[in-house]
């Protein structure tokens, strides 16, 4: 471990720390190829993503409590991989961060398991600003188009571009990755309303369902989203988005949530949140 490092490291400490006292890796935050959700984050996002999660801290399962801190972010990189193409057809770039941890007795197990490669996929809670359809340029956060997610239109796939991120929350182990590429999935609160024409109207409604479920998580937690989930499940188009107003209502306007997790974790709730 070279001085550079440590003087990023102790940038974060109390106290210098020695070389032997912290244990040093490397994780894969996220990318910009377009995921299971039909989304993607914008090379300028990754830019931004790369500057607010230093410092951020590592948990497990999203538990975001005290005693579960893990490590923390001292450094992080965009990387490209010049010889490879993403789906959009632009050169392949992740976000790669460095971390550590004060070795203790207690995290001994933590270390053993992250070098054996049993713990090595993350997932990340971050909050964007827009959702830009990628067919018509609409930012689906301030109005609505009629383009669905997942279906083509002229032979031209339709996604979400994520931009615009106000603020990193933390990053967290997960065990099972559900994004091609990073190994996460994703969670996130919108303030669209989408409308299709009558032969998409029930991918719209079912969407409408996916938005409300979501902002219930972020409202009321896991059984907020299990119990809302269930009564739209009745709802017609128009009683979906008065439903989805008045979640939104009480989320506030401060942005997407975005949360990305294990696909374990999804299925615990019926796979809401689970990109498919």
């Amino acid at each position: 471990m070279n001085t550079d490092i440590l003087e990023k490291i102790n940038r974060f400490t109390r106290r210098p720390l020695k070389e032997d006292e912290v244990y040093v890796f490397s994780v894969i935050l996220c990318d910009n190829e377009i995921d299971r959700d039909f989304e993607r984050f914008s090379d300028a996002s990754l830019e931004e993503l790369k500057d607010k999660f230093v410092g951020k801290t590592g948990i497990s399962d999203h538990n975001a409590t005290s005693a579960n801190q893990t490590a923390r972010i001292f450094d992080t990189e965009i990387v490209s991989d010049d010889v490879r193409i993403t789906k959009t057809g632009e050169i392949y770039r992740y976000l790669k961060a460095s971390a550590y941890m004060v070795r203790t007795g207690e995290n001994k197990d933590l270390i053993s398991e992250i070098d054996g490669g049993i713990k090595k996929e993350v997932s990340i809670s971050c909050s964007a600003e827009r959702r830009i359809c990628a067919i018509c340029g609409c930012d689906r956060t301030k109005g609505s188009c009629s383009h669905v997610k997942g279906r083509k239109y002229g032979g031209k796939l339709c996604y979400d571009i994520l931009e615009g991120i106000s603020d990193a929350y933390e990053w967290s182990f997960v065990a099972v990755p559900a994004q091609v590429n990073a190994g996460v999935t994703k969670h996130y609160t919108s303030g669209d309303v989408v409308t299709s024409p009558v032969e998409d109207s029930i991918a719209a409604d079912e969407e409408l369902r996916r938005d409300i479920r979501r902002l219930a998580y972020f409202v009321g937690g896991r059984e907020a989203a299990k119990t809302v989930g269930l009564t739209a499940r009745g709802m017609n188009t128009q009683q979906l988005i008065t439903l989805k107003k008045s979640l939104e209502n009480r989320r506030g306007r401060n942005g997407i949530k975005i949360e990305l997790r294990s696909e374990n974790d999804a299925a615990e709730d019926n796979a809401v949140f689970s990109m498919k």
